[in-house]
């Protein structure tokens, strides 16, 4: 998984720093900042299907019955059956219809993707001068590599690594710039907006680390958005109906919180390891919160086969597309895997990416990217679990709070509206 220090803000080009504001609301989450949309309700969502999926609107029809969403409410697209369609069918097939709808029911602020929806939408092919700038980068770069292996002094040498250096950013600044495919759910954020980048991402106006920062969008030019989809429609059923029973039993079991190395404590850190100190953090939340046992490990090794029963929450990483099987799942689980690649797919029966598996294995909620997102743009751990032990807030709320980026990467599957702990916090 890449990192990175910086955004570079679509419009302005201005720097930004992620990581300081979000410091700050992590020791202290005011809840005043998240009225806005609190308690988001079953006639504020709007669910889309998928006519040419045997069993979209089916399961569409059943959730929405579940969670009394009234009829009207279910929007049937007529789109591709893959799980990626292009930048054209996206605009002409999904956000046109979605856009149309949104004009006559104003008081939507939720959208649920259904099964056979696609998950992603391909980034747009460079143009001949795009094609013939690329080129010319990485030809620079290895004639420049040919130079460093002639070199004969370490003056020269160093003169050589420096001007390296310099086309290897130019390389992935040019990479940031073009990088435009997106998660659909990631995208449809943005369905109400007609003028905006396709490149990279856009900050999120619910995030708590973002609260008071101007930015290009306010949250009402934003939507929710949340996806109830897995490998088979069985899966997708029981999600919802295991959801349903988490939040009336109220959701039992024990957390894990896997780290990899020890709590730095205080430190000023960035990238992964504010991410995994993250992690630390969730950990000590969940415990405080006296909800459940809490079980952390912070050594570099996963935990593995049978070592996590009873799972409730969980949060992770670092292992690439392949699933450890060390959880049995309560009904009404929640949990996401920190790696770049665990929502690539949810069809492919030889996949052993993180959110395919753990739905196939009997999670009710997890989070994922469909490409390369950059660690920090998956949510914040100990936001998204602080904010879902409350019990105040449904699980999209917490993940569009917990979340930096839009138009971006990352997925949330799950039932909006579920809310696991809200009959058993006082």
């Amino acid at each position: 998984m890449k990192d990175a220090v910086h955004y570079s803000d679509k419009n302005d080009k201005k720097k930004i720093i992620l990581y300081k504001p979000i410091l700050f609301f992590l020791v202290i989450i005011n809840f005043a900042i998240f009225t806005n949309v609190y308690a988001l309700v079953p006639n504020e969502i709007l669910v889309i299907a998928n006519s040419n999926v045997s069993g979209s609107t089916d399961l569409a029809k059943y959730y929405m019955k579940k969670r009394g969403i009234p009829d009207d409410n279910l929007l049937v697209l007529n789109v591709t059956k893959k799980e990626q369609c292009g930048r054209f069918e996206y605009e002409k097939k999904v956000s046109t219809p979605v856009q149309k709808y949104l004009k006559s029911k104003n008081q939507i602020k939720c959208l649920v993707t259904m099964f056979g929806m696609p998950l992603k939408i391909a980034s747009l092919k460079l143009t001949r001068d795009e094609k013939k700038e690329k080129s010319n980068l990485y030809k620079i770069k290895k004639e420049i590599k040919i130079k460093l292996l002639k070199s004969k002094s370490d003056d020269e040498k160093k003169k050589i690594e420096k001007k390296l250096a310099t086309v290897n950013n130019k390389i992935k600044t040019f990479n940031f710039q073009y990088n435009k495919g997106a998660a659909l759910d990631s995208e449809l954020t943005l369905v109400k907006q007609h003028n905006y980048s396709l490149a990279m991402w856009i900050p999120n106006p619910y995030f708590a680390g973002f609260h008071r920062k101007k930015l290009q969008f306010k949250q009402s030019d934003v939507i929710m958005v949340s996806r109830l989809d897995a490998p088979v429609y069985s899966d997708v059923k029981r999600i919802i109906d295991d959801s349903l029973y988490a939040e009336t039993n109220g959701l039992k079991g024990k957390a894990y919180f896997d780290a990899r190395w020890p709590n730095p404590g205080e430190k000023d850190i960035k990238d992964y390891a504010y991410y995994d100190r993250s992690i630390h953090l969730a950990a000590e939340k969940i415990k405080k919160s006296n909800l459940m046992p809490v079980k952390k490990d912070e050594s570099s090794d996963l935990f593995q086969l049978g070592q996590c029963p009873d799972a409730a929450l969980y949060c992770g990483w670092y292992k690439l597309a392949n699933y450890v099987d060390a959880f049995t799942w309560q009904k009404g689980a929640v949990g996401y895997h920190i790696a770049s690649a665990e929502c690539t797919t949810l069809k492919n029966k030889r996949s052993r990416v993180w959110c395919k598996k753990m739905l196939e294995k009997g999670i009710a909620a997890t989070i994922g990217p469909v490409g390369e997102p950059y660690v920090q743009a998956f949510p914040v751990p100990d936001l998204f679990f602080d904010l879902l032990s409350k019990g105040k807030l449904t699980l999209v709320e917490c993940y569009f709070f917990s979340t930096p980026f839009i138009s971006w990467k990352m997925v949330l599957i799950g039932d909006p509206l579920y809310n696991p702990f809200i009959t058993m916090v006082k």
